[in-house]
Order: structure tokens, then sequence, then C-alpha cells
């Protein structure tokens, strides 16, 4: 069993000069300078295969796996009480390295990510007190919001993680990353630094 981490960073983006990286980065330096705890779960740099295996699905209800990382991230899950997700938005919703972790790390059983009942799914992930989602995006963030369906917040936050027991959920979206200036980019991050991240 690992030891307990307050805060589990679940970083997607495979490119290290990305803004994404720069928030995480931010990110890193706020909850040091608070001297908090974190672990970092980089989906690209662990080599994390987003591919469901038909021996993998095979033991999707019996909560098994052939993938050493998923046991360990569902660990790493269990041993936090706070998750912020840093992710681009591709298509107006997450990469599929992403939607693959959810796929395939949120087991089915008692213990692990969430069991499933004659009402619907019961979440396991409770000690999740707190969860953060900080994207970036092409689109205006208004855009999203009022013409594209807003998906993150209705879907990702208020249906999936909140599905899995994730409490005090928030998102924070950077739009129209391709034309944005030097200066609205430090702006952010300057934010950012400044959150009072629980």
């Amino acid at each position: 069993m690992l030891q307990s981490t307050n805060c589990l960073i679940i970083y997607c983006h495979p490119y290290s000069k990305s803004f994404n990286h720069a928030i995480l980065e931010t990110l890193i330096t706020n909850l040091r300078n608070q001297q908090r705890d974190f672990t970092i779960i980089d989906l690209y740099q662990d080599g994390f295969n987003p591919v469901y295996s038909q021996e993998e699905l095979k033991l999707y209800h019996s909560g098994g796996t052939t993938d050493p990382l998923v046991t360990k991230y569902l660990n790493m899950l269990h041993n936090a009480s706070e998750v912020i997700f840093i992710t681009p938005l591709w298509w107006n919703s997450v990469p599929g390295m992403l939607k693959s972790f959810i796929d395939k790390v949120m087991k089915e059983g008692k213990g692990l990510s969430h069991t499933v009942t004659k009402v619907g799914i019961h979440g396991e992930l409770t000690n999740i007190k707190h969860t953060y989602v900080f994207t970036t995006s092409t689109s205006p963030t208004f855009y999203i919001k009022l013409f594209l369906g807003n998906g993150i917040q209705r879907i990702f936050l208020n249906k999936t993680l909140k599905q899995l027991g994730m409490k005090d959920r928030h998102w924070y979206n950077f739009g129209g990353i391709t034309s944005s200036s030097l200066n609205k980019r430090e702006k952010y991050l300057l934010k950012i630094s400044q959150m009072n991240l629980k």
C-alpha cells in the first residue's frame, strides 16, 4: 500500500513545451510554496497504454488487470484527498489518453473505483474531497459553454467524476490558446500560482 498522498496530479499532454506543461510547473511551484505533498501521474511519460486488450476487458467485472500501471494508478487515487487534472481539450472532450485512463483504471468492484447497483453507479473514490480540472482549448471558453454543449462541465465533471465519488469539482479553462498573447498567458499562470488549493 502506498503512503497517504495529499494531492495527486494527473497530467495528460505529450509535449514538454506546451502551455499545459507550463500550467503543470506552475501548480507544482504553488503546492511546494504551500508545503503540500503531491505525486504526479504523467500518462505520456509513464508510457501508459491506452489500448484495451481482450485480456484486460475479460477481467473488468472482477476488478482485475493485466497492466501494472492500472494497479499503481488506482492505489494512488485511493491514497489521495485531492486530484488535479491537467489536459487540453481536443474536439470538445478530453484526449483519448485521458479517456482511456478513466476506462482502464476505474475498475468495478467494492473497494476499487465504483460499484454497480440496481439504481446506478456508486462511487468508491469518496476519499477525494477536492477535484480540479485545468484545461486549454482553441475555442474561447464562452463558446464551449454556450455553443458546444459544455461537455467538460456537464459530462466529465458533473457526471463521470461525480459518479466515481470525487467531490468539490472545479473546472478552469484557458480558451483561445492559439491566438493568446504572451501577456495573457503570463497573467493566467500568475493567477494559478496564487490559488489556494485545498
